[in-house]
């Protein structure tokens, strides 16, 4: 009976983490003005814009951590080797996945900070 189970619970474990996943939604990144040629109300709508993505990035951050910490149970509850294996794979990717949303809010951040210092001489007050 616990082989039976634990073969289920394999077949599903990739099933659970594609949905969990499905409901972990990767903001798209925004466009950031240029500064040498944006006006201020574009630079204003690009910080708007990169506040918008910090706040749904954070989000699917979260949602991400919701799933780490289930791969974690699973491998520190298991007992079967074939589910700890496939855990430690599932942790792996959503890991790689998490740390490529922080990158891709390092960059974004970076270029809109560019692009102020950009601005800022362009346009003096």
């Amino acid at each position: 009976m616990i082989q039976v189970r634990s073969v289920w619970l394999l077949l599903l474990l990739p099933v659970s983490s594609l949905v969990w996943s499905a409901d972990c939604v990767l903001p798209t990144v925004p466009d950031i003005p240029d500064g040498a040629s944006a006006d201020m109300d574009a630079m204003l709508e690009g910080k708007q814009a990169v506040t918008a993505f910090q706040t749904a990035n954070s989000e699917y951050l979260g949602c991400l951590d919701l799933i780490l910490d289930s791969h974690k149970a699973k491998i520190a509850a298991g007992q079967d080797e074939a589910i700890i294996n496939a855990a430690n794979q599932e942790f792996e990717k959503v890991t790689e996945q998490y740390n490529m949303a922080v990158d891709a809010e390092e960059k974004l951040a970076n270029k809109f900070n560019d692009a102020i210092r950009v601005f800022k001489p362009a346009n003096p007050t």
